[in-house]
């Protein structure tokens, strides 16, 4: 739920075209506009879907389309910023039960790779800490555009989404069915280049 840093390293899988010896360009995420987002989605005992966010986290990527194999992200995720829009469930969720957000405050994303898979698509691949544990993830990736915006900046923007097995970064959900030890991670934003 988290790597919400994933999130950043999706960005970098907008490289999808074509190689030449240019160097990528920096974009910061665009978090202070508001136009990026690090969501996660969970059963909730089989009988419905849990739905939240992490809404502070900050994070780069790199990114030129004519060098794809420049590409690389970074994402740091604040876990104590957890929002499902239930303050009692975010505080259990935060706890030493399951994301011990007092002692693992950060989870974090960077990029070790990326495979175009088609027009505008492609798998990014990075190594995830969530809750003191690191383990490598593949997150399939779409650009969604890039141009310049009405105020003269230039715009990148990505969405990609993973499964997490919650068992692989430490957190026992034995006590809870089957259908509750994935989580979906879905993460979307526009980068600035700098």
């Amino acid at each position: 739920m988290f790597k919400k840093t994933a999130i950043a390293a999706a960005l970098s899988a907008t490289a999808l075209m074509g190689v030449s010896q240019a160097q990528a360009a920096d974009y910061a995420i665009d978090t202070d506009g508001q136009h990026a987002f690090v969501q996660f989605k969970i059963s909730h005992l089989g009988f419905s879907y849990l739905l939240g966010s992490f809404e502070q986290f900050d994070g780069s990527f790199q990114y030129d389309p004519e060098n794809l194999e420049a590409s690389s992200a970074q994402v740091e995720v604040q876990v104590d910023s957890l929002n499902s829009n239930h303050a009692e469930r975010d505080k259990h969720i935060k706890s030493d039960d399951f994301l011990n957000a007092g002692e693992y405050p950060t989870a974090t994303f960077s990029s070790t790779g990326f495979e175009p898979t088609g027009e505008n698509e492609g798998v990014l691949t990075g190594d995830l800490t969530l809750h003191g544990e690191t383990n490598q993830v593949e997150m399939p990736v779409t650009l969604l555009g890039e141009g310049e915006d009405p105020w003269g900046n230039y715009r990148a923007g990505f969405e990609g989404s993973t499964t997490l097995e919650l068992a692989d970064y430490g957190i026992d959900m034995s006590d809870f069915p089957e259908v509750m030890h994935e989580l979906e991670l879905y993460v979307t934003f526009e980068g600035i280049r700098q």
